[in-house]
């Protein structure tokens, strides 16, 4: 789920956490609430803790009603918070290894979520075409999102978002952003779309078939179906996929067009070009010698050509449409992974390219002593975080040409071994 203030998801903040086991809620058309739900308990709290949290409603309840909340609504929902362990101890768990984009995509786009996507896409027929004749936005890459997001609904999250947000605005690491989403929640409560009860997600807030989170909900789900009420939980997953039509469509989705394509660059290539920073037609790109993979012509529109696991694995030319997939999660890793579980489920082939699947992991630490190290070399200015952003990329890009290797930006241990010398 990207990260702008509007939706947050499994990459760069929440580091693809957001899922968790699946919620079944069961409900006749204009009922809220009248099925089952299962609802993960919240483990006891310190005293303490919890009498904060319970502080915390009180003091925040006039902010909430100026920014439109009733005093009903705000009573009633606020009645379920209480403070969640879990939710803290989620929030602030940092993983010891950043997975490779191959062992990223081999989950993403495996053969099982392939074979389910195909078949949802059978199912859902109907529902999809009315959907992408709509909003323009093609079935696969909505059931692509459906897939990475939820399992294609599987996960859907089973904690309810009231407790969970309440003990994030309260005593999270980005407490002002909870607060936001804390308000939404209430506001989507008040506007009748569900019940205290039945608002469940994810630990972060991110909710229903394609994990919205709330402020996200607000600006951009839809009532598909028609039903009166913009229903992304239940088990008709018909709103949650046009609701993420609808956000892909707003963010500039661009009707006909490739999200790119994957491709090869020609011997000698100037290196200095690979990354979001440099952006071309495809005429360009063709007129350098970069060859789809597979044959035929490139895509046409004007892209950026992306190496994820350096110049030694696959190249891909990517188009205003793979940046729109970063605007619902702005990591490449995810976008890649939507884009193909999207070929794969239309019937088009995956990546061809090889990866360097022999190159080994590097942990956290290992990452941030790369940023040190470049820091030392003068090469580096940004945060120390073990995150490998564009900064970074570009950092050691540098770094490689002082050395006269290949400056494809990628961080290995043969890098590290190398700013260890």
């Amino acid at each position: 789920m990207t990260i702008s203030l509007t939706r947050i998801s499994t990459s760069a903040l929440l580091i693809g956490a957001l899922s968790s086991c699946g919620v079944a809620m069961n409900r006749a058309p204009g009922m809220i609430g009248t099925g089952p739900v299962a609802i993960a308990p919240i483990p006891q709290a310190s005293a303490g803790d919890e009498a904060g949290l319970q502080r915390f409603v009180q003091s925040f309840k006039p902010r909430a009603l100026a920014s439109g909340v009733s005093p009903a609504t705000y009573d009633r929902a606020m009645r379920i918070a209480r403070y969640n362990p879990d939710v803290i101890r989620l929030d602030r768990k940092q993983a010891e290894f950043s997975r490779p984009v191959w062992l990223y995509l081999d989950s993403a786009v495996s053969d099982v979520r392939v074979t389910t996507g195909r078949q949802k896409a059978a199912q859902l027929n109907s529902t999809l075409s009315a959907i992408e004749a709509r909003y323009g936005v093609p079935r696969e890459i909505v059931l692509a999102v459906w897939g990475m997001e939820s399992n294609f609904g599987a996960n859907r999250g089973k904690m309810q978002i009231i407790p969970s947000l309440s003990t994030l605005a309260y005593d999270g690491r980005r407490g002002e952003m909870f607060q936001n989403q804390l308000i939404a929640a209430l506001k989507i409560i008040q506007a009748g779309d569900t019940d205290p009860e039945h608002l469940v997600g994810s630990w972060a807030g991110a909710m229903g078939h394609t994990q919205f989170m709330p402020t996200s909900y607000l600006e951009y789900a839809v009532d598909f179906n028609g039903d009166g009420r913009r229903d992304i939980w239940s088990d008709d997953p018909t709103d949650a996929l046009a609701s993420t039509a609808a956000y892909l469509s707003r963010m500039g989705w661009q009707r006909g067009q490739a999200w790119g394509a994957e491709v090869q660059v020609p011997s000698g290539f100037n290196m200095k070009q690979i990354g979001k920073g440099t952006r071309k037609s495809t005429g360009d790109w063709a007129a350098q010698g970069v060859r789809r993979i597979g044959g035929g012509a490139l895509p046409s529109g004007n892209g950026s050509i992306i190496m994820p696991a350096g110049a030694n694995g696959p190249a891909f030319l990517i188009l205003d449409n793979f940046r729109t997939i970063l605007r619902y999660n702005n990591s490449d890793n995810y976008a890649l992974g939507v884009s193909f579980l999207g070929e794969r489920i239309a019937g088009r082939a995956g990546v061809q390219g090889a990866w360097p699947r022999n190159d080994r992991t590097l942990t956290t630490n290992e990452r941030q002593e790369i940023q040190q190290r470049l820091t030392q070399k003068g090469y580096y200015q940004g945060e120390i975080d073990g995150l490998f952003g564009s900064a970074t990329m570009e950092s050691v890009a540098n770094y490689q040409r002082s050395i006269g290797v290949t400056p494809d930006g990628y961080p290995t241990s043969i890098l590290l071994d190398q700013l260890r010398r």
